[in-house]
């Protein structure tokens, strides 16, 4: 679904939005008030640049002081794979823009993630995965690797790996998986405009509850990660 179609029948109300170098930033009039919209489209690879200037937006929406929402565009194939991105390190202007999402969370901004396209790896985790809510249409991808590309780099065997993404979540890309994880908090199949103003209006009555990440124990309850709490206890307890 193309990004124009999904942001009109999101926000039929005073949308407005620009696109350069595939970053998109704009606002619109909700039945909570004004949001801003930033993030990426066009499976953008997320560079030193794209990244830098998602930091900015968010920064300046902070620095208005209005306390007012953020709904983050996410569509992304990950981290820009350039040799002069990596010389430059990218994971530490990663790092710059994660800690501005959250400082976004501890202004007491409402704040969430909607995936249009693609979310994979690091790119997705830069801004899409650190807001308070992610959200996904049921046609987007997300994964952090290809189960290809992860046999390349943990020398399992392929159809290892395929086999245990059959019964495990954390093997297996997909929306469904990641919902299992707890990485996604819902799957949208229908837009319409109540969608993000009922999830802000829903967050602004216990901002301070996303303070702390409760993944894992959603993820234990929808049968994502089996062992992942009894991992962290043991860890805390050594």
């Amino acid at each position: 679904m193309q990004t124009q179609t999904v942001l009109a029948e999101l926000f039929p109300n005073q949308l407005e939005y620009h696109i350069d170098n595939w970053v998109i930033r704009g606002s619109a009039e909700t039945k909570v008030g004004k949001v801003e919209i930033i993030g990426t489209v066009d499976s953008a690879a997320i560079n030193h640049a794209i990244a830098m200037t998602l930091a900015n937006e968010v920064l300046k929406v902070i620095a208005e002081g209005k306390k007012t929402p953020i709904v983050f565009i996410v569509d992304t194939q990950g981290q820009d794979s350039s040799r002069a991105d990596e010389l430059l390190c990218l994971n530490r202007t990663f790092a710059h823009l994660a800690a501005c999402v959250d400082l976004l969370r501890r202004n007491e901004h409402p704040n969430l993630a909607i995936i249009l396209g693609e979310a994979v790896s690091g790119g997705f985790l830069s801004y899409g995965l650190m807001a308070n809510q992610i959200f996904a249409l049921q046609s987007s991808q997300v994964k952090v690797m290809d189960l290809n590309a992860m046999s390349r780099v943990t020398k399992i065997p392929l159809e290892k790996l395929q086999s245990l993404s059959q019964t495990s979540a954390i093997f297996a890309p997909g929306v469904e998986n990641f919902y299992k994880m707890g990485a996604v908090d819902d799957i949208w199949v229908q837009l319409d405009e109540h969608l993000v103003a009922n999830a802000i209006e829903s967050q602004q009555s216990h901002l301070d509850d996303f303070l702390i990440d409760k993944r894992r124990h959603v993820a234990k309850e929808r049968d994502g990660r089996l062992l992942c709490n009894e991992v962290v206890e043991a860890v805390l307890s050594a």
